[in-house]
């Protein structure tokens, strides 16, 4: 079984922080009220698309464009709040793809290992 690497796991957390604390994508969200992405789930689950659709990682799974992913994150926030942004580029299909959870780990039980699994 693979898990996601310390990295990736670390660059997650650090946007959902950054996402909950308000202080996601300085500056392009800079004075943006984006509160309406609490207020609606689909918005925040868009951000949290872009932003994993983005991410990239070496073959050592170490984060490549934290940055980069962080900034088409909040340029889909900025979009979704202020109709007169459009990002540059345009967000393309990939970007804002919502993919599945896959059936078996849906309806899996599994239970975590007693050490983390690290």
């Amino acid at each position: 079984m693979a898990k996601l690497s310390p990295s990736i796991r670390g660059a997650v957390r650090q946007f959902a922080y950054w996402v909950a604390n308000r202080t996601v994508g300085l500056p392009v969200l800079d004075g943006i009220d984006y509160s309406a992405i609490f207020e609606e789930p689909s918005a925040l689950e868009g951000a949290f698309a872009v932003f994993c659709n983005v991410l990239e990682a070496d073959g050592h799974g170490v984060v490549t464009n934290f940055r980069a992913a962080e900034r088409r994150a909040a340029e889909y926030i900025r979009a979704y709040c202020d109709p007169g942004f459009t990002p540059n580029p345009p967000l393309a299909d990939w970007e804002v793809e919502l993919h599945p959870v896959s059936p078996e780990a849906w309806n899996a039980e599994s239970v975590a290992p007693a050490d983390g699994g690290a």
